[in-house]
C-alpha cells in the first residue's frame, strides 16, 4: 500500500442479512492464529448473515497452517487455488495443486497447506457446519474430493450456449454443499431473475459484468467477491470481451430447518 492518489472511494456495498459486493482492492489482513506467513481476508462470515465463513488468502513463500483448516467434528472445508501452487493435506491424503485445483474436506477432517512453491500463492478457504442425512435416507458419508477445474468440461446452463457451468463436487445427497463454476459469454445471462432459497458466496476469478441484486444493478469485475442471502433477486450477464466467470458456494439437498 502507498499514500492515496485521490479521494477514497470505493464500490463495496454491504447490506447485511441481505447482499454485499467486496472488491479485490479493499479487502485488509485478518490475523488467523493456525496461518502464518500468510494475508488473510475473510470476505464472508455470520457476522454479515451468512451462513459459511469464506476466505481469500495470498500465501508467502513457505505460508503454512499450524494446524488444519476447518477441522472441527461438525464442520465441512473447501479449498480453491486461484494462482501458484500450494501442497495441501486433507485426511490421509496430500497433494500439489496448481492454478484451479481443488479439495473439498468432510466434516472432521481439516485441511492443512504449506507453499513450497517459491513464489505467492492465491487461493479460496471456505467452511460450514455440515448437516448430516437421517440414516434412512441414506447411510453414506461424503468423502474427500481432489480436483481441478480444468480437467472438467464446461456443460450448457439451462439450454443457453452462451451460459456455462461446471460441478465441482458431487451431486449425491450425501452431500449437502456444492462448488460451480458459471460462466458467461459476452452478452450471455441468466435466463430469469432468480429468486431462491439457497445462498451463494462468488468470486470473480475472470472478466467483466453486471450483476442485479435486490434492487440494484452493479457493475463487478475480476476479483471481486459476492455474497448474497436467501430469497435476494439476482441474475448477471457478461460484458466486454472476455468471458466472465465466478466460482460459487451453494447449499443443497436438504430441507429447511426450524
Amino acid at each position: 500500500m502507498s499514500y492515496p492518489k485521490d479521494l477514497l472511494s470505493s464500490r463495496a456495498v454491504v447490506k447485511p442479512g441481505l447482499w454485499a459486493v467486496l472488491p479485490g482492492d479493499g479487502l485488509v489482513n485478518n490475523v488467523i492464529p493456525y496461518i502464518k506467513g500468510c494475508r488473510v481476508s475473510i470476505v464472508a462470515s455470520p457476522k454479515m448473515g451468512a451462513g459459511f465463513v469464506q476466505y481469500v488468502v495470498e500465501a508467502g513463500t513457505n505460508g503454512h497452517t499450524v494446524s488444519p483448516f476447518a477441522a472441527e467434528a461438525e464442520v465441512e472445508g473447501f479449498l480453491y487455488v486461484i494462482r501458484g501452487e500450494l501442497k495441501v493435506t486433507a485426511g490421509e491424503q496430500t497433494v500439489t495443486l496448481t492454478e484451479g485445483g481443488y479439495v473439498y474436506s468432510p466434516a472432521g477432517t481439516g485441511i492443512s497447506f504449506v507453499n513450497q512453491s517459491g513464489s505467492e500463492c492465491k487461493f479460496l478457504l471456505y467452511k460450514q457446519v455440515y448437516i448430516p442425512l437421517e440414516e434412512k435416507i441414506s447411510a453414506k458419508s461424503p468423502e474427500i474430493i481432489i480436483g481441478n477445474v480444468n480437467e472438467i468440461e464446461y456443460r450448457i446452463y439451462e439450454e443457453m450456449d452462451n451460459v456455462l457451468i461446471k460441478d465441482l463436487l458431487p451431486t449425491e445427497l450425501e452431500y449437502d454443499m456444492n462448488m460451480h463454476i458459471l460462466a458467461f459469454k459476452p452478452g450471455g445471462c441468466h435466463p430469469i431473475v432468480e429468486t431462491h432459497v439457497q445462498e451463494h458466496g462468488a468470486y470473480v476469478l475472470s472478466g467483466e459484468g453486471m450483476y442485479y441484486l435486490d434492487d440494484r444493478w452493479m457493475g463487478i469485475k475480476e476479483e471481486d467477491f459476492l455474497w448474497f442471502g436467501p430469497y435476494v433477486a439476482q441474475c448477471a450477464y457478461g460484458v466486454g470481451t472476455e468471458l466472465f466467470a465466478y466460482i460459487y458456494s451453494k447449499d443443497c439437498n436438504r430441507d429447511v430447518v426450524f
